[in-house]
């Protein structure tokens, strides 16, 4: 919907890192792609959070998990993983990475 949201392919890549491992405890009452999105959304637009579209979940609700994930490294993990495959993907077609 947005310019900033992943990619179906980009999120199976990712995903695991945004689920918990544990499944006790009630289930989230939003995708947790969406709330990626709406993450990358803010990053991308520079907004505010209390000024994201009103088609994401509640900013506070997308914040928290910004907040939680930032904390557990979790981004780190996942942008690692995504450089990782981009690079594999250059790498096959026989482009060069750096033109310096």
């Amino acid at each position: 919907m947005y310019q900033s949201d992943l990619k179906d392919a980009e999120w199976l890549i990712i995903k695991n890192y945004f689920n918990p491992s544990d499944k006790r405890g009630r289930k989230s009452k939003h995708d947790k792609k969406t709330i990626v999105d709406a993450i990358l959304y803010v990053v991308k637009s520079g907004c505010q959070w209390r000024m994201m579209p009103k088609d994401f979940p509640p900013w506070k609700t997308v914040y928290d998990h910004f907040s939680r994930w930032n904390k557990a490294g979790v981004w780190e993990c996942a942008l690692d993983k995504l450089n990782e495959q981009y690079r594999h993907s250059k790498k096959k077609k026989g482009a060069q990475l750096c033109d310096y």
